[in-house]
């Protein structure tokens, strides 16, 4: 029975061992090759030192490497933390340190870059290379080259032993208040959201998905376990170009695709030869409202594929889903809870909202994760009790309390309204103004700043910074630009810098950014779809 995230791959290698399961570039793994290696990344990182629970991160693009280090992490009973591979070395540092990461997975161009930080992560015992052994000396930490963890692996090394409670992966998203947060997630919320998404994905062992999302994000990993779930291929990509997206659809014969709207809008532009479009049965769009335009266009692209529009929090891993059966009637619509999950939306007060009434989305079940990782404030404020429980109950019962406020219908379907904190959900990410806004101020450029999320047709919300210039220097917007490109990912450079002489401030003499909002909701109002 699967109940590990391991198992997912394990007990599909038992059913079809010669199956195909991972793909990247000319190189395929069946399930039977993958759960080999997976093992035997798991004996070494033992053998290495990893200790129950503790923590191996990946700091890699999309490449068969990457998902055997993840799933051989979990595999020995330790944690796997997927690190973006747009992040800067900075970013990695503080994700190295907040999660105490003992293993490092990369590659050699990487690990160059980030030569300045390691010193500055003690609890690094190790870097595995997966271009051989690090070229470079590592002051206090072992270099591995990635043959090397099977050349050294044991028979006879036993994993850690875990239960379906326990962690088995930290995905850091952005926080409110600056640097990145992890989420934890424990077995049970990766297993139980395989098992949800790919019922009503309705995915089998014959369906071929195209892996287009980093692995970092919720919905990118997704696709590995609902794959994985039923005995599903997985091709990995990276790309540089749209088109490639759709030439890679047609290459390898892609049943299923999921995507963000920049991503739908940029494809929906294009022309779907039919060896691309034909065989693609659903694609998927998550990570923020998909325009109706770009929907219709996608739709006529590819005739005969469903379209499932999806709504997932990183701390629930998925919530909701719009049956494709219900998109023309619902074009609108965020869906209706997955399957084993419950969405509940919320007053002030804790009791459930009228059909139409605006409130907090919450989400109870087995995909809510443990919280955020050594952060007790957060996760208080964003795990907690789920509504209506039986006060004879002695135990309570944690749901998450999304921050974003939705109304539902008489007939059960969710509509999304907004956002009840500051963050900026861009192109899929969420991005904390802090962490803009200190690069900004760190150039020296200006005087005050703050990043505003701005409604935009295809990014959900587009980064526009607003700022004083700095006292008797010239305002240089293109400067300002050039120094949030040159330290931040290109998903967290803002789209435009508005100068203004003095920034409104509220009676406690704060900058005021609702009404900095307020003032901008228009400003993307004409893009084009």
């Amino acid at each position: 029975m699967t109940e590990l995230l391991p198992d997912l791959v394990f007990q599909s290698a038992l059913r079809t061992p010669d199956a195909p399961a991972l793909s990247f570039g000319d190189k395929t793994l069946s399930y039977g090759e993958l759960a080999g290696q997976i093992r035997q990344s798991a004996a070494s990182f033992v053998r290495m030192g990893i200790g129950k629970s503790e923590r191996v991160a990946i700091y890699l693009e999309k490449r068969l490497e990457n998902v055997v280090a993840m799933f051989g992490a979990a595999a020995a009973g330790a944690v796997f933390v997927p690190v973006n591979p747009l992040l800067r070395p900075q970013q990695v540092r503080h994700i190295l340190r907040d999660c105490n990461v003992r293993i490092l997975v990369t590659s050699e161009s990487r690990l160059a870059s980030l030569s300045d930080i390691l010193s500055d992560c003690p609890d690094l015992n190790s870097v595995v290379s997966v271009d051989g052994p690090p070229a470079a000396e590592l002051a206090h930490i072992d270099g591995l080259g990635w043959s090397d963890l099977f050349e050294k692996a044991s028979a006879g090394t036993v994993p850690h032993s875990a239960i379906d409670r326990d962690m088995a992966a930290i995905i850091y998203t952005s926080g409110s208040t600056g640097l990145p947060k992890g989420v934890v997630l424990s077995h049970r919320n990766m297993v139980a959201g395989a098992r949800s998404v790919s019922q009503y994905l309705e995915n089998t062992p014959d369906d071929r998905i195209l892996s287009v999302l980093p692995l970092s994000f919720d919905a990118g990993l997704s696709q590995l376990t609902t794959a994985f779930n039923v005995g599903a291929s997985v091709i990995l990509m990276n790309f540089l170009l749209p088109k490639d997206v759709v030439v890679m659809a047609g290459k390898v014969r892609a049943t299923g695709i999921a995507g963000v709207p920049p991503l739908w809008n940029q494809l929906a532009g294009l022309e779907w030869p039919a060896e691309a479009a034909e065989s693609v049965r659903y694609f998927t769009n998550t990570g923020g409202h998909m325009p109706r335009p770009t929907l219709d266009r996608l739709r006529r692209a590819m005739p005969n594929a469903a379209p499932y529009l999806m709504y997932g929090l990183t701390e629930a891993f998925r919530s909701t889903y719009l049956p494709p059966s219900e998109v023309d009637n619902r074009p609108d619509s965020m869906g209706r809870a997955i399957p084993n999950a419950e969405i509940l939306v919320v007053r002030g007060d804790g009791s459930l909202c009228a059909p139409g009434e605006p409130g907090e989305l919450v989400h109870r079940g087995a995909l809510v994760a443990l919280g955020y990782w050594n952060d007790p404030d957060r996760t208080s404020e964003r795990f907690k009790p789920a509504p209506g429980q039986d006060p004879a109950l002695p135990i309570t019962e944690l749901a998450v309390w999304s921050g974003d406020t939705v109304r539902m219908d008489e007939d059960g379907f969710l509509y999304f309204v907004g956002r009840q904190d500051e963050m900026i959900k861009t192109s899929g990410y969420r991005v904390s103004p802090t962490e803009v806004e200190e690069i900004i101020y760190a150039s020296g450029l200006v005087s005050e700043a703050v990043a505003i999320g701005v409604p935009h047709e295809t990014q959900g919300q587009a980064i526009v910074i607003v700022a004083t210039p700095p006292p008797e220097k010239p305002a240089d917007e293109a400067a300002v630009l050039a120094a949030c490109r040159k330290e931040l990912p290109p998903f967290m450079v803002p789209q435009r810098v508005v100068l203004r002489d003095a920034l409104p401030r509220n009676p406690n003499g704060k900058i005021d950014r609702k009404r900095i909002a307020s003032e901008l909701e228009a400003l993307f109002k004409d893009c084009a779809a």
